[in-house]
């Protein structure tokens, strides 16, 4: 995925995708998952495209975190009106970091969020639990 702009827009990128990373880290197991709107609201996101800037940075986490091949922190934000699955960006960008093959499938695309979720809720609870 490339992220094109100027050196301010992508500092400012950057900025927010390390503030999505430390607000979701800092959430309780039984607050997950959240949605885009309840998170780009705690994060004091302005308009214009609020679930736009949201989902940029939740793409440049997923490719961190499969560079660092560890488990997706995007798993942990839904969309509401998906029945509380992720936006389908979400399974999208898990598929060109290699983490979801094949084609697209509602079946395959569920089973692979369940197990996903749960393996970033665990992970990324313990780093925030061993942090400071």
């Amino acid at each position: 995925m490339k992220h094109v702009g100027s050196t301010g827009n992508t500092n400012a990128a950057n900025d927010l995708a390390r503030r999505v990373r430390v607000h979701l880290c800092e959430l309780p197991r039984t607050a997950l998952p959240v949605t885009y709107q309840v998170l780009a609201k705690a994060l004091n996101l302005s308009p214009p495209n609020t679930i736009h800037q949201l989902t940029e940075a939740l793409e440049r986490l997923t490719e961190e975190d499969a560079s660092a091949t560890q488990p997706l922190i995007a798993a942990l934000v839904v969309s509401r009106a998906r029945g509380g699955l992720p936006a389908p960006g979400f399974f999208d960008c898990a598929r060109k970091v290699g983490f979801l093959e094949g084609m697209p499938s509602d079946a395959k695309d569920r089973d692979f969020y369940a197990a996903e979720f749960d393996r970033a809720a665990e992970y990324w609870s313990n780093i925030r639990n061993h942090s400071g």
